[in-house]
């Protein structure tokens, strides 16, 4: 790896300010549309098998730098949540399936991920409620499918995504 990696100088990084933006229940609209598409792993994917839980969606790819430094803490929050109710759904923008496996045995990813570069489905899904202009972008959606909180940027560390994630279960359906 060279430097300007290492340092997340990656010109295929689109940058972001790391804003966290948490929607108030009254102020968020209707459910995500469904999507769908394939997975890294070849198995078909659809947004109903998300139905009644938290979810945290990560739009990422393998060679954004910043996708590379929070993938540890992503997985760490999965760890952490992953029986209560709560899914993760990485969206890879970018990649194949090869090289979004690779990143995934790399970095020790453990939760699913959609293939969208061909198709943008999933991207276009978030479109209406919240456009996806920068990678990585983390959301957290409510039980109703409604977006609860964008972190646009890597996140930082577990702690903000872990009480993201628990306000969002706290919450009535």
């Amino acid at each position: 790896m060279n430097d300007s990696f290492l340092s997340g100088d990656n010109p295929g990084y689109v940058a972001a300010d790391g804003a966290i933006v948490e929607i108030p229940v009254a102020e968020r609209g209707e459910p995500v549309v469904d999507f769908g598409g394939v997975t890294e792993n070849g198995d078909d994917f659809s947004s109903s098998e998300l139905a009644g839980k938290v979810t945290v969606v990560n739009f990422w790819y393998a060679g954004c730098a910043p996708c590379r430094l929070e993938a540890e803490d992503l997985e760490s929050v999965w760890q952490e949540h992953g029986g209560d109710d709560v899914a993760f759904l990485g969206i890879n923008t970018r990649d194949q399936a090869d090289t979004a496996k690779a990143f995934s045995a790399e970095f020790g990813v453990t939760y699913p991920s959609l293939i969208d570069v061909d198709t943008a489905e999933a991207k276009l899904a978030f479109a209406s409620s919240v456009p996806i202009q920068a990678t990585p972008t983390t959301l957290v959606l409510d039980k109703q499918g409604r977006v609860a909180a964008r972190i646009i940027g890597p996140i930082d560390g577990t702690s903000i995504l872990s009480t993201l994630v628990k306000d969002a279960l706290a919450e009535d359906s």
